[in-house]
């Protein structure tokens, strides 16, 4: 079964693009590359899934060529005219950019890098610096929509550097997203993910409370979802995850542990520019809570199991 949903796209010129790195998110927004049209080299630390992910998109060949897997990024940059990339933190995209096989030095002069990881924006200034000393182009580009959003095309994309590489790049991303926005220059879309995930703590651990706190009252909560949701409660949190949290279920979405990741580089760069952000500081020490009680791997409504 394909791990991406139908969308309609109307399609760039095709191109021949890289994807780096195969997880839960870059799995299909590679395989919406491959279905618009573009050749697609992709590469994963674990080979035996870039081979899946061939396999599975072989039918996806464009004019430019079939889909192919590489043995390092940079073989996968090679001759591609953009490399996307979606890995785990900072350390792992250092180590698929920089480097004899790193993506950077396999990219030619002009090429763009657009990376949709969520990491902190001082990688992101650094990349973008040695991209610029390479004669290359690097947008930070982290994506908020999830696993669903990823597989149905539907990422809000939120990227900072130059205005240039984002406007060329803008028409390809558009097979993955519903929106792929400029903000301002190098870190300003890690800048915008942060705060994406400020609001997202808060509002989750606000719904916890409520459904909790209406449990224990004794209240129909499926019902209470419905009625609050048509007022000024409702939220994207309470649409998709309260009836579900009512329910004990948390086996999608958002880990807990991804969370964690984002909520730590929120409050590094909170020591830098000096925000106050003491519920965001909660919020994260509750998820070091459910951590602790095996949830690693929960969705992050799984805020509630802390009430019951």
């Amino acid at each position: 079964m394909s791990s991406i949903h139908s969308k309609t796209y109307l399609p760039s010129s095709p191109a021949k693009v890289a994807f780096l790195g195969l997880g839960v998110m870059g799995y299909p927004m590679a395989g919406h590359l491959a279905r618009a049209g573009h050749q697609v080299t992709v590469y994963n630390r674990n080979a035996a899934k870039a081979q899946a992910w061939c396999a599975e998109f072989a039918d996806a060949a464009s004019a430019c060529g079939a889909q192919q897997s590489a043995a390092s990024p940079r073989q996968a940059a090679e001759n591609a005219d953009f490399v996307f990339c979606c890995v785990g933190n900072d350390d792992d995209l250092r180590s698929v950019t920089l480097g004899e096989n790193g993506a950077f030095a396999g990219m030619r002069r002009g090429s763009i890098f657009v990376d949709h990881t969520t990491a902190s924006a001082s990688v992101a200034r650094e990349l973008a610096a040695a991209c610029n000393q390479a004669g290359l182009q690097f947008v930070d580009a982290p994506v908020s929509g999830g696993q669903a959003g990823a597989q149905n095309g539907l990422l809000t994309v939120m990227c900072g550097g130059d205005l240039a590489a984002f406007q060329a790049a803008e028409p390809i991303a558009m097979a993955f997203s519903r929106a792929f926005t400029h903000l301002g220059d190098s870190g300003a879309g890690q800048l915008a993910k942060m705060v994406n995930q400020i609001c997202i703590a808060g509002l989750v651990q606000g719904l916890s409370e409520a459904i909790a706190f209406g449990q224990r009252a004794g209240l129909d909560m499926n019902q209470v979802l419905d009625v609050i949701g048509k007022g000024a409660a409702q939220s994207w949190q309470l649409d998709n995850r309260g009836k579900t949290m009512v329910a004990d279920k948390f086996d999608f979405g958002f880990a807990v542990d991804w969370m964690r990741k984002d909520l730590g580089l929120v409050l590094d760069e909170a020591k830098r520019n000096g925000a106050r952000l003491p519920v965001t500081a909660l919020v994260d020490q509750f998820y070091a809570d459910v951590q602790q009680m095996g949830g690693q791997r929960w969705d992050t409504s799984s805020l509630i199991k802390r009430l019951k």
